[in-house]
């Protein structure tokens, strides 16, 4: 791995538990000016509040020069550029396109990049190109790549263990760093998931859950499974309390002993 790959990566893990929190902010995009992301520099802000608990967001383009602008760079986590797009107008909305690339990337300064990608679906083949296409130029320019993948069965999005097992260890072999894949709905089958695959985990948030008890307890057994952290949209940015919410997704993705308290802060100053 390269010394550039390396220092960018190093930005999307917490030092001390080695895990990450990423919000993927890309919703836009697919489902236009949704809750919590009328204004995406406002929900930021907020959500930025603790850096020490936050790794990375993840944005499209026009979002990501929008919060650049608004939010200067040291109040901001990791920028993950996201590459891929489709919007629920098309009767192809699993087919994810390309609409970006990793020079692109590199150019606004970003620290890594994802791109997603739904296997079982008549447009896997041009998604798997793509990935194919994209780990290369990211292994040639030094820049992560976190691959979001589902795999849906009659339409849907399936949780079976052996589905997301084989999701997980095609985007690693095909050279992504990351992998982001469902919950498979208990620690046991994380710890399968994980065992398989031989880059990090972070599991998705999906639709907006019913408590925040239930979002809770989804973390905490996907860390005990051995997650490495979570790439989780609505669930926290829709949340009444985005900022409040977020830290405590980060603790218990991170564990309390990881985060610095104040007096500690005073302590060394």
């Amino acid at each position: 791995m390269s010394i550039g790959k390396k220092a960018r990566l190093a930005r999307l893990l917490h030092p001390a538990s080695g895990r990450s929190v990423i919000i993927p902010m890309d919703h836009g995009a697919t489902l236009g000016p949704i809750q919590g992301l009328a204004d995406p520099a406002h929900s930021i802000a907020k959500l930025c509040a603790d850096l020490s608990l936050l790794q990375g967001l993840v944005l499209h383009r026009g979002a990501l020069v929008k919060v650049s602008e608004m939010l200067p760079p040291y109040a901001l986590p990791a920028r993950i550029l996201h590459l891929s797009a489709s919007t629920v107008a098309s009767p192809r909305v699993t087919e994810k396109s390309l609409v970006a690339n990793v020079e692109d990337a590199l150019r606004m300064g970003a620290d890594a990049v994802s791109i997603h990608i739904n296997l079982g679906v008549d447009g896997e083949p041009a998604m798997l190109r793509d990935l194919g296409r994209t780990a290369s130029l990211c292994q040639q320019w030094g820049m992560p790549l976190l691959a979001m993948v589902y795999v849906r069965v009659a339409g849907q999005v399936s949780h079976a263990t052996v589905d997301l097992a084989h999701a997980a260890r095609l985007v690693a072999e095909m050279g992504a760093d990351l992998v982001k894949v469902s919950y498979p709905g208990s620690a046991e089958d994380m710890a399968k998931v994980v065992e398989g695959c031989f880059i990090p985990v972070l599991i998705a948030g999906g639709e907006k859950c019913a408590s925040d008890q239930q979002v809770e307890h989804m973390v905490s057994e996907a860390i005990r499974g051995g997650a490495t952290g979570v790439c989780m949209g609505r669930n926290v940015f829709q949340h009444d309390y985005a900022a409040s919410f977020m830290r405590k997704i980060g603790f218990a993705v991170h564990g309390e002993k990881s985060h610095p308290s104040p007096e500690a802060g005073l302590a060394r100053s």
